[in-house]
């Protein structure tokens, strides 16, 4: 199911206007850890309270409003309208800045916001909607965008198609992100023959989408359950052994054509396996 509106607006490319609304194309998963007093074993909940810095008390959420502190301390109520009248194009439009394929975006510039761009119930905007995404599919390209939302900045985004719909990823400008300096080794030089088997193993470990990955499960929660029961019952937990290390120094060549040899097993005995059947109701 869709989540609640966030934005409505119109993504605009040349003269055609498309009416959409923002939608969140993800939900935050979590564990249910919480904040408390550990000292003297209280373990009461820490929660944090909205106070007013002048009165000195919790305000409600209804009371709560947005300010612009000028730099001699006074404060300037900033209203919904305000911002909805902002002198800036995007605060109504997503404006497409231009198109290029997607493995030339910088992957530390994808942020973690992503949206659904849903399109108007009216008939007529149908035909551009399918069109933007039939033309970024056709082209295997993403459109580069900025966009505003209300109480934020102008930000920067990548528009693409994903099953027929138009998803907006927020991208972070080029200078937020910092340089690699420091983080890649020095210059080392590898052999043909380990290059050959690196390759192999890529290929033996690839596959046509990402659900065919396996492991792609979080078991974050189911772990930290188990600590719970253990610690509920008082008895030990075991825990994970450590990765076994080979001697040094390691020959990579040995580790490289084992991995593959593993990696070519391990496809064997999926294909060989027979499909699972859906239990009954």
């Amino acid at each position: 199911m869709p989540g609640p509106v966030i934005w409505n607006g119109h993504v605009v490319f040349g003269l055609v206007m498309l009416p959409v609304s923002l939608v969140s194309a993800v939900e935050r998963g979590g564990t249910p850890l919480h904040l408390v007093h550990a000292a003297g074993g209280c373990y009461g909940r820490i929660r944090y309270r909205r106070v007013c810095e002048l009165e000195g008390r919790e305000v409600a959420e209804q009371d709560i409003g947005r300010g612009y502190e000028l730099p001699g301390g006074r404060t300037i109520p900033i209203t919904d309208d305000d911002l909805d009248h902002l002198p800036l194009a995007t605060v109504h439009a997503i404006e497409l800045l231009g198109t290029l394929p997607a493995e030339a975006i910088d992957p530390c510039q994808i942020g973690a916001a992503a949206y659904y761009l849903a399109a108007a119930t009216e008939p007529a905007a149908a035909r551009p909607y399918v069109l933007l995404v039939e033309a970024l599919a056709r082209r295997s390209q993403v459109a580069i965008v900025k966009f505003a939302v209300r109480g934020d900045r102008e930000r920067l985004g990548m528009l693409r198609p994903r099953h027929g719909a138009l998803v907006l990823n927020a991208l972070r400008w080029s200078d937020e992100v910092r340089p690699p300096a420091g983080i890649a080794p020095s210059p080392t030089s590898v052999s043909e023959e380990e290059l050959t088997a690196a390759l192999d193993l890529i290929e033996a470990r690839s596959v046509d989408s990402l659900d065919e990955v396996e492991g792609l499960t979080d078991r974050y929660a189911q772990a930290l359950a188990a600590v719970v029961d253990a610690k509920l019952h008082a008895r030990d937990l075991a825990r994970p052994s450590e990765p076994v290390r080979g001697p040094h120094p390691v020959d990579l060549m040995d580790m490289l054509q084992q991995s593959v040899r593993d990696a070519r097993a391990d496809r064997d005995r999926d294909e060989d396996s027979p499909p699972t059947t859906p239990a009954g109701p």
